[in-house]
C-alpha cells in the first residue's frame, strides 16, 4: 500500500510478465516504477512454447515506456526492486549500473524479486551465492555455479530474495512477493 516498487527490464523484456507486475503492483496501491538502460519507449516480447520446437519461442509483444534511466535510480527511493525475465537480462547482467543498483537493494535488506531470466541478474551480481533459487530450468547452471542451490518449486522466499521460475508462476510468485511486502510493513509498524 503506497509502496514505491522498482521494475527493470529492456527490450526483449518479457511483455506478460512487465504488464502484470505493473498492474498486479497498481492494484494493490503500489507506485510501479520501471527503469530500463534509457528512458524511452521498450519493445517487449512474448515467449511461449510450440509443439515441436526444443525450446521457447519468441513474438513480438506489447511496447511499453520507461520512467527512467538505470543511472537515475536513488535507492533510498524504493522499498523494492523487480527485476523481469524474457531476453533482456542477457544483456542487462552486463550493465554496472544495474548489478550496482542490486546490491545496495541486498545490502539495505530491501526485498529482490526476479523471474525467469531476471535471475540472471542475480547470478552476475554475486547475489545467488548460499542461496536457494528458483528460475527458468535452463538457468539452473548459472546458478548453481554462482554457489546458489536450484529450487524447482514455482516461487522461492529466501530470505529478502523472492525468484520465480516463468510468468506461469505468477500466483505462487505474487502470492509470495505481497506476503513478504505486508510482513515487512508488520515489522516496520
Amino acid at each position: 500500500m503506497n509502496r514505491k516498487i522498482l521494475i527493470v527490464t529492456g527490450d526483449g523484456g518479457e511483455s506478460y510478465e512487465t504488464l502484470y507486475a505493473v498492474h498486479r503492483f497498481q492494484e494493490e496501491g503500489d507506485r510501479a516504477v520501471i527503469a530500463a538502460p534509457s528512458k524511452r519507449r521498450l519493445n517487449l516480447v512474448m515467449h511461449d512454447f510450440e509443439p515441436g520446437w526444443d525450446t521457447y519461442i519468441e513474438r513480438p509483444g506489447y511496447c511499453l515506456a520507461s520512467d527512467l534511466a538505470i543511472e537515475e535510480v536513488v535507492v533510498d527511493d524504493y522499498d523494492a526492486i523487480l527485476l523481469l525475465g524474457g531476453r533482456a537480462p542477457e544483456y542487462l547482467r552486463n550493465h554496472a549500473a544495474l548489478l550496482e543498483v542490486v546490491r545496495a537493494f541486498d545490502r539495505q535488506g530491501k526485498w529482490v524479486f526476479a523471474i525467469c531470466h531476471g535471475i540472471q541478474i542475480l547470478v552476475t551480481a554475486g547475489l545467488a551465492k548460499n542461496r536457494t533459487l528458483t528460475a527458468y530450468e535452463h538457468v539452473r547452471t548459472e546458478i548453481e555455479m554462482g554457489g546458489g542451490t536450484y529450487s524447482t518449486q514455482q516461487a522461492v522466499c529466501d530470505r529478502n530474495m523472492v525468484t520465480a521460475q516463468t510468468w506461469q508462476s505468477h500466483p505462487e510468485f505474487y502470492r509470495e512477493v505481497f506476503a513478504c511486502l505486508k510482513k515487512a510493513e508488520l515489522v516496520e509498524k
